[in-house]
């Protein structure tokens, strides 16, 4: 059994987390036009953008490299603004026995929270994963202040 870990990283929005929710949990297939440099492409595979269940991938640039992630979306909050991602195939779980990604909004705060398994003890933290996202949320802020 690995080392399990939670790694949680908040950023403040200036144009308010209702805005980074509907971008990231309703119109989600815009992110790769928004900051393509770091996403470059998001697909559904099964379900609805925002439905539990629903079956999405990513392939996003981490140090200069493409990689992918598959997720199914576990469960779904419009009330609390969250948004809780299972990584079912990728990258990630090259590193990870399991990976999961919630994502939520909260007034002017945007916060990424994963919850992990490293399969050995010497598996890094995901600090570079989480560094992408959080580039991703500045060029989504950075969006929709130019909006």
């Amino acid at each position: 059994m690995g080392v399990k870990g939670k790694l949680i990283a908040s950023i403040e929005m200036k144009c308010g987390g209702d805005f980074v929710h509907d971008i990231f949990h309703v119109n989600t297939h815009h992110i790769p036009n928004i900051s393509p440099t770091k996403i470059n492409h998001f697909e559904i595979h099964e379900g609805q953008i925002v439905k539990h269940g629903s079956i999405v991938s990513w392939k996003y640039n981490e140090d200069e490299k493409e990689k992918i992630v598959k997720e199914v979306i576990e469960a779904f909050d419009h009330q609390k603004k969250s948004v809780t991602w299972k990584v079912i195939e990728g990258d990630l779980l090259e590193l990870y026995n399991y990976f999961t990604i919630i994502t939520s909004c909260e007034d002017q705060w945007t916060t990424w929270t994963f919850v992990y398994e490293k399969k050995t003890e010497d598996t890094p933290e995901p600090l570079v994963f989480m560094g992408l996202l959080l580039d991703v949320t500045k060029d989504v802020d950075a969006h929709l202040l130019k909006i």
